[in-house]
Formats: structure tokens, C-alpha cells, sequence
């Protein structure tokens, strides 16, 4: 066992550490479930890209222990000065040793030291048996570790950091560290060290002097009265903060070095974590042969799903539904190229009272994102009834290729597709809608959509895709299309794809859904409230947005054109005075080069770290705009830039050459509330606070055929529904009698009479309203309204006292959350929370979970 790690690299994790880099450095991020899951998905992405580019020969994971260590028995306040974890940490701890597990790599760690104290050792016993060991951490500590066989590597610098790293940095040695760290204290973790010893000063002292013992032993010669006078009285407090610093290689910890062992992560495994927690492009990126696993196993989780049981809490009665059906051994895909076999396929078609029906399509305008079917000519249309059997008709395909008259046969079609007693099953129906509008065919018999059912189902999960559906559900791998068409450059049309391989991919289209439908069908009906929701709203509305986008909206370019010119003048001015600020030219656009202006030559204070540096988001420069006038231009720039190239010149280039209209997407699955979206473009979004996102607003029209735009508008639409469902008495008076909502809360609140409010204290209560309800801290209240946060706090809890029926009603949703597992709308929406999200007793605000839990 001796020589066994003998020319091989031991990789080691500090989990714990890497976890609250990422933290601190992603936006919130949920699970499906609604878990924080914002510092995993960092860790994960850190530890594929590390075996991708580093390929470890071992792999671990180091994790600190709950409760104290044997260092607060030296000093009892050993990181006394700490704050709390933060609630949407706490969780992530668990969920990362799910995922260090399902990526095979051995998690350690012992009760009493901390995870340091295993790097320390892990190191130790690697260099003894031959091998070199390689920290994957941030912290300073580790530094005295560095040897010619022990280096420390920096994730979020994709740096390693050796002894001449060290010697840069602080001017010592490695085997110094200890006794620098002893003499300079770590106000992190409390540890005191010797007052007016700074960095350099102990630096300048080891190199003189050597070790800590020979700096007391030559006190006297250490220029400087006061200086000299705290390194005599401070010998105890620095003798003492050397033993916390030093790191014990001598942790009994249970080590096998084969199971960590790396080799490759098991895909399948991955997967499944990855779809729990909801990280599509991590999921994305196994899927590419790019990732440096040769080995790719194409399979997808097949876990417990509403399938498996629906558990109707109201009955306290659960009801059975299939797991799954197997897809068939043998199938026939029949390829219906002549007019002999369209008859007696038609014939066929004509018995059935309900069918899964798929359309194939090409895009005819490579210019526009092929994500809207309004660009698209029908290749041909998949037919399934049976549960072994697919039918596909090709109306286009390569030169010489037997396929049907598109016109003749649609019309022969016609008299199935328009009736409405006919039911037609599919997947994402509203694409194939559009299509067929498009060929002059009404689609009238829609009975069920396999993606919005499985939607309504899931409706926090990563995606409602049939591929995905298949492999969960049917155990079945289905056909990918970029197998038949390819991908880059060399990618073909559907209709350059031979029939008879086309006429397999598309029926298996139809057949999957086909084989879906009773699975989903079954556990909707079984889902309180789902099945009603599916047929009264979400199914009518397929129609209705196919409708809008056929339609399309037209837009002006005349205005579109005099807007980019403006704003292009309007940003040439800004750029102008910018530079003047700056003092030289730079590239705006750069958030490197804005940092370096911002921060290093206006010497202005950074407010906010990304794990690449500064930030220079829009809430920095609007928080620096008070300080200093140049990033406020820049705030400016950024804006037109951004209404300039995502709109006024991107919007002209999407109208349809025929209709002379933009056709969006709508999307009713992308969101786990039921929000709407749209997409190519997002027309769902362009701004209206500002005059330039109205100017733009400005350019759409209602075109030829149409009279006006009608714009309509909720008002106060969050608080009413509050004031349904609170049943607040104060609140319901105020819209019965018609009143401003904001000033009667700031009324109350500030208690002032009728009259008396200024704009400030109505500009306070709006903040409130629409703020706190949704668990809005009074931290995020004082910084949006820039006031002290005691003063925030003061007036949310006199929000509550006077309207306490919200703050009973806003609890009760967090106790069903809580004992449910789930939360429901009005109209019977479910949105599913992991245990464990959702407390029992609220402390300091809404963690992420209860946000989306009253959301919803």
C-alpha cells in the first residue's frame, strides 16, 4: 500500500468552503421542489469542470461536522464573531453530500475538526505514500501546507497557488505561515493575534528573525515603542492563536484510496440528481461528448414520479396509478407514400374516435429561429391509434422520394382534422395548430396535451419534453433528431432526410404519445382540481394563443429606424462624457474595464463581489450613482444599449416576409406558477417605466385588418386577490369604498388623518403592499426605500398590526405548505415543496421556498 499513490494526484475538496464561495456568489437559485439550491449547482458545475480539465487520479471531499471543535476548547471564542449560517445555506449542506455521493466521490470528515484538519491529513498520508495531493480550496489557512508536493488550487481563478504564489503574496515561506497568521490574528475567525502587527510588519519580522520564538527572543531589537511593547505582553495571545491556526495532519479518519479511485462519473446517476435539483444546463453538458467522458450512457432518471401514487390528503385515501408502460418489443411504422395505401389508411382513420397526431415540419426561412411554426412548410403528418403501431405520411422529401400531394391529401383530411367529436392527442398541440392554420386546416378536436399535462403534473420540474417523457415513463430511448438531420453547418432539412428514416422518427413521435396519454391522463384525473384545470383552462387556451400567434403583431419600422438613430446619437453623447469622467477612452461594455475605472482609478468603493471580481451590475452603478456621476451615464448607455439591440434594431428583422407581421411564441409550460412567457421575441417584456421602452412601445400597430390596439390592465390585482383570500377587514373596506389602497395603509401605519400623507410615506406603504406579502425582508425594504433598516422593520411590524389578518392568512399557507407538502391556487395549480423547505416557525424573513409557497 506503501507505493500505491506513487505517481498519481490526490485531489481533495473542501466542501464546505467552495459551498460558500458559491453562495455568495449565484443568484438564487430553486430546485423544482422550491429547495435553495444556488450553492450545489455551483459546486457541481466546479467539480465537473475540475475532473474535465484536471482528471484527478483519486477524488474527496472534505466536509466540516456539526458542533464545536478542539479548537474552542483553546479559545472559547474561536469564531464567536460569526454570523449565522444563512437560511438558504443550511439545506444546501445535505444536498451537497447527495451530490458528492451520486458523483461517487467519498465524502469525509470528523466529529471535532474541521474539514482543514482533513486537508491537512489527506496531504500528509499522500506525499508519505509517494503521491501528490492537490487542496481544491480558497482558505489562507491551507497555505501553510504548501510543499514541493502539496499545492493549493483556486476554482474561482482556475489558479494553482504554489510556494513562489506565497512568497509573492506575503514575502514568507510555507513552513512560516503559522507563525505570520499567529502575529497578524484573523478578525474571520476571531482569532485576536498581536495588536499593530499587520502584514507586511510580520513579514519583515519572519524574514529577519525567522520563527515566532526568535521574534520574543528579539523584542528589544524591534523598532518602534509601542510595536515592541505588544509583542512582549502579546507572546501568550500569539503562542495561543498558533495552536488555532496550525492544522492537524494527524485527524483519525478512515481513508480507502481505491473507492476514490476516479475513473468517470456514473451519467445515470448524475442525471437523476441533476433533474431532482433542476440544473438543465449541467444536465446539457452530459449530454455533450465535450465534457471528456468517453463513456455516455443514454438514459434518463426513472424514479418516483406522480405516477406512482396520487395521495389525496382531504380522503386520507391513496389511488394507484401505472408507474409506466413499456414500449413495445416490436413496432410497425408504416410509411404511407401512395394513394393506394392513403385510401385504406384514411379508411382506418375514419373508424377511430380518438388519435395522437404529429406534424413534421421544415423551416423556409433560415434567417428566423425555426421555434414558430408560422416559418415552417408540413414535410409530412404521423398518425398513432395503436399501441404497437405509428402511420406517416410524407407530403415532401429528397429528389426521386415517393410522397403524397400536400393540397389533395389535406383535403381528404379535412373532414377528420375540423371534426370536433374526433379527439386528437399530441405533444405541445399548438405548434401543430399553427401549422395546419397555416395549410388552410382548422384543428377542432384537441382532447389532450401530453407536455401541458405532464406540466400540470410537475409543473416545477426541468422540462416537459417528449424525449425525456419517454425515457421516464416508457423506458424507452427515443430517436434524437439531430441523428437525422445532423447539426452546424452540415445540417439538413427534415424534407432532405429519406422518407422511410423520417417516416420511424415521427411515427415514434406519435406512438410515444399515444402510449403516454392514459399514464398522464390517469394521474391528472386522480390530482384534486387538475383535471378541470386542463380542460377548462389550460386546453382552450392552447387555441387561443395558436390564434395570437397566427396573427402576429405589426410593428412600424419608419419609428423603429428614427428611434436607432436617436438612441445611437444619444449613446455617441453619453460616450463622450463618459470618457471625459473617466479620463480616457475604455470599453464600456467591459465590466473589467468599468471595474478598473470604478474602483481603482475613481477609487470608488466596490459594494458587491462576483466570483470574478467587482461588481458592476445596473443595482452597483444606481447605489455608486450617488457618489459619483459617471456611473450614472454609464446606467444610461447600458439601457439604450440594451433597448437598441435586443428591440429597436432586432425587432424589424423578425417581420414575416409574407404577413408582414412579428409572430411570437407563447409559452405555457416554462413557468411553475402558470405565468405566461413568450419567446423569438420576448415581446412579453419590453419596458414601460422609461420613455424610450413607451417610444418603442409606440411602433406597434394594429395593421391591415385591424381597427386598434386595446390595452387593458388589473388594477391593484395582487392586493385584491390579498384581500379575497386575507378576508382582512381593513383591507376589504378600502376597495369597497373605492380607495387610494397605498394611502390608507400609510394613513394607518404613519397614523396620520385623511390628507396628511406625503409622497414619501405613500411611496413607503406601496413598498409594503406589494413587498412584504411576498416576504420581503426589512433589509430589502430599507435599501429599496434608502432607509435605516430599524426604520423598516418599525413599519412592517405596524403593517401587521393593524392588517392582522394577512399576516394570520400569509401563515396559514406556510402551515399547509408545511403539512401538505404542496400549495394550490384558485383554480387548483399545484406547486410541491421538499420537506424540510418549508418551517415550522419563521426567523428572520421568508427563506426562498415560503417566498414561492405564497407566491403561488
Amino acid at each position: 500500500m506503501n507505493d500505491f499513490l506513487s505517481g498519481k494526484t490526490v485531489y481533495i475538496l473542501d466542501g464546505h468552503g467552495i459551498l460558500y464561495q458559491n453562495y455568495h456568489a449565484m443568484t438564487e437559485l430553486s430546485s423544482p421542489q422550491g429547495e435553495p439550491v444556488g450553492a450545489v449547482f455551483g459546486l457541481a458545475r466546479d467539480v465537473l469542470a475540475l475532473v474535465e480539465k484536471h482528471k484527478p487520479d483519486v477524488l474527496f471531499c472534505a466536509f466540516d461536522m456539526h458542533g464545536p471543535t478542539f479548537r474552542a476548547d483553546i479559545y472559547e471564542k474561536y469564531k464567536a464573531n460569526r454570523s449565522a449560517m444563512p437560511e438558504d445555506l443550511r439545506p444546501q449542506i445535505e444536498y451537497a453530500r447527495e451530490l458528492i455521493a451520486a458523483m461517487g466521490i467519498p465524502a469525509l470528515g470528523v466529529q471535532g475538526f474541521e474539514a482543514d484538519d482533513i486537508l491537512a491529513t489527506v496531504a500528509r498520508l499522500t506525499v508519505r505514500q509517494g503521491g501528490d495531493c492537490v487542496l481544491v480550496t480558497a482558505d489562507k489557512d491551507c497555505r501553510q501546507l504548501i510543499s514541493d508536493r502539496v499545492s493549493l488550487f483556486n476554482l474561482r481563478k482556475q489558479a494553482f497557488y504554489k510556494a513562489e504564489n506565497l512568497l509573492a503574496d506575503w514575502g514568507i515561506r510555507p513552513d512560516q505561515v503559522v507563525d505570520f497568521q499567529s502575529l497578524v490574528g484573523d478578525a474571520t475567525d476571531n482569532i485576536p493575534g498581536v495588536p499593530l502587527i499587520g502584514p507586511k510588519i510580520a513579514s519583515e519580522l519572519l524574514n529577519k528573525f525567522g520563527t515566532l520564538e526568535r521574534i520574543f527572543e528579539h523584542a528589544s531589537e524591534i523598532p518602534g515603542k509601542k510595536r515592541q511593547e505588544n509583542i512582549v505582553t502579546g507572546k501568550d495571545v500569539a503562542m495561543m492563536c498558533r495552536e488555532l491556526v496550525r492544522l492537524r495532519d494527524d485527524v483519525p479518519v478512515e481513508i480507502d484510496w481505491k473507492s476514490a479511485t476516479f475513473t468517470e462519473f456514473d451519467d445515470e446517476k448524475l442525471r437523476e440528481i441533476f433533474y431532482r435539483f433542476g440544473f438543465r444546463s449541467l444536465l446539457q453538458k452530459l449530454e455533450d461528448p465535450k465534457t471528456g467522458n468517453e463513456t455516455r450512457h443514454r438514459s434518463r432518471p426513472t424514479g418516483p414520479t406522480l405516477f406512482d401514487a396520487v395521495d389525496d390528503k382531504e380522503t386520507n385515501k391513496t389511488k394507484e396509478i401505472p408507474q409506466s408502460r413499456i414500449f413495445p418489443k416490436e413496432v410497425r411504422y408504416h410509411l404511407v407514400d401512395t394513394e393506394r395505401k392513403f385510401e385504406s389508411f384514411l379508411a382506418e382513420l375514419g373508424k377511430q374516435t380518438v388519435f395522437a397526431f404529429d406534424t413534421e415540419t421544415a423551416a423556409i426561412e433560415p434567417r428566423f429561429e425555426a421555434t414558430s411554426p408560422r416559418y415552417t412548410v408540413i414535410v409530412g403528418l404521423s398518425f398513432a391509434w395503436k399501441d404497437d403501431e405509428a402511420w406517416y405520411l410524407p407530403f415532401r422529401g429528397p429528389l426521386g422520394a415517393d410522397t403524397l400531394d400536400a393540397k389533395a391529401t389535406l383535403e381528404k383530411l379535412r373532414g377528420i382534422l375540423e371534426n370536433p367529436d374526433i379527439g386528437v392527442v399530441g405533444q405541445n398541440l399548438k405548434y401543430d395548430i399553427v401549422v395546419l392554420e397555416n395549410a388552410g386546416i382548422e384543428l377542432r378536436g384537441v382532447v389532450f396535451d401530453t407536455m401541458i399535462a405532464h406540466y400540470l403534473l410537475h409543473a416545477g420540474e426541468l422540462n416537459h419534453n417528449l424525449d425525456d417523457m419517454a425515457a421516464r415513463f416508457l423506458k424507452h430511448e427515443t430517436v434524437k433528431i439531430t441523428e437525422l438531420i445532423g447539426k452546424g453547418k452540415k445540417q439538413k432539412r427534415m424534407d432532405e432526410v429519406q422518407t422511410d428514416v423520417v417516416a420511424e422518427y415521427a411515427g415514434e413521435d406519435a406512438l410515444v404519445v399515444w402510449l403516454l396519454y392514459p399514464l398522464l391522463k390517469a394521474a391528472i384525473e386522480a390530482a384534486p382540481g387538475l383535471d378541470s384545470l386542463l380542460r377548462e383552462l389550460e386546453l382552450p387556451l392552447v387555441e387561443v394563443l395558436a390564434r395570437m400567434e397566427f396573427t402576429g403583431i405589426a410593428v412600424d419600422t419608419v419609428i423603429l429606424k428614427e428611434l436607432s438613430g436617436r438612441f445611437s446619437a444619444k449613446m455617441k453623447l453619453l460616450e463622450t462624457e463618459i470618457y471625459r469622467q473617466a479620463g480616457h477612452e475604455f470599453n464600456i461594455a467591459s465590466p473589467k474595464q468599468l471595474a478598473t475605472v470604478l474602483f481603482d482609478e475613481l477609487g470608488l468603493k466596490s459594494v458587491k463581489k462576483t466570483k470574478t471580481g467587482q461588481s458592476t451590475d445596473i443595482e452597483v452603478l444606481e447605489e455608486l450613482a450617488e457618489l459619483h456621476p459617471l456611473p450614472a451615464k454609464v446606467a444610461e448607455h447600458r439601457q439604450l444599449a440594451k433597448l437598441k439591440g435586443t428591440y429597436v434594431d432586432a425587432l424589424p428583422e423578425l417581420i414575416h416576409p409574407k404577413t408582414h407581421r412579428i409572430h411570437t411564441s407563447f409559452n405555457q409550460v416554462a413557468t411553475a406558477t402558470g405565468r405566461l412567457s413568450s419567446s423569438n421575441p420576448n415581446l412579453q417584456n419590453i419596458p414601460v417605466r422609461t420613455a424610450e421602452g413607451r417610444e418603442i412601445r409606440g411602433a406597434f400597430r394594429p395593421g391591415d385588418g385591424f381597427d386598434l390596439l386595446l390595452s387593458c390592465d388589473y388594477s391593484q390585482i395582487e392586493l385584491r386577490v390579498l384581500a379575497h383570500f386575507s378576508e382582512d377587514d381593513r383591507l376589504c373596506e378600502a376597495f369597497r369604498n373605492n380607495e387610494d389602497i397605498h394611502d390608507r395603509v400609510a394613513r394607518e401605519v404613519f397614523g396620520v388623518e385623511s390628507g396628511g400623507v406625503t409622497s414619501d410615506m405613500r411611496r413607503t406603504a406601496k413598498a409594503v403592499n406589494f413587498g412584504v406579502i411576498y416576504g420581503q425582508t426589512s433589509f430589502g425594504l430599507a435599501k429599496q426605500l434608502g432607509i435605516p433598516q430599524e426604520e423598516a422593520q418599525a413599519f412592517i411590524d405596524g403593517y401587521f398590526t393593524k392588517y392582522s389578518q394577512i399576516r394570520f392568512y400569509l401563515d396559514s399557507i406556510l402551515e399547509d405548505a408545511l403539512h401538505k407538502g404542496y400549495v394550490t391556487t384558485l383554480l387548483g395549480r399545484r406547486r410541491s415543496f421538499a420537506p424540510g423547505t418549508i418551517r415550522d416557525l419563521r426567523r428572520g424573513g421568508l427563506n426562498q421556498a415560503e417566498r414561492m409557497a405564497i407566491n403561488t
